[in-house]
């Protein structure tokens, strides 16, 4: 069984920073993902990165502005957000797939952590 916690979640004005972290228990898989769902959109991909290679995806949105990292020896993965914009606020949520590729879909991810609101006030 996996367990995925997330922190680090907050209110913050445009501009600023925010660092999300997620931690992991029980087994781990290869892909780890942010995705973020605002209210009334679909849950989309913002992230991942692959445990063994480090190899990341970003999203075009967040490309340049987010950074993705993992830490091996504690298990877990972080999501260092900057120059954030009110259209980055959304429920952020951690999730992992056991398998050798990310997907842009969500249904291809096994396990998900509860979330964590990022507000970004203008």
């Amino acid at each position: 069984q996996v367990q995925l916690v997330e922190s680090g979640g907050g209110l913050v004005q445009a501009g600023g920073s925010l660092r999300l972290s997620c931690a992991a228990s029980g087994r781990t898989f290869r892909i780890m993902a942010w995705f973020r769902q605002a209210p009334g959109k679909e849950r989309d991909l913002v992230a991942t990165i692959t445990w063994n290679t480090g190899s990341t995806y970003y999203a075009d949105s967040v490309k340049g502005r987010f950074t993705i990292s993992k830490d091996n020896a504690k298990n877990t993965v972080a999501l260092q957000m900057n120059s954030l914009k009110p259209e980055d606020t959304a429920v952020y949520y951690c999730a992992t797939r056991d398998g050798s590729a990310w997907y842009r879909s969500d249904s291809a991810y096994d396990y998900w952590g509860q979330g964590t609101q990022v507000t970004v006030s203008s």
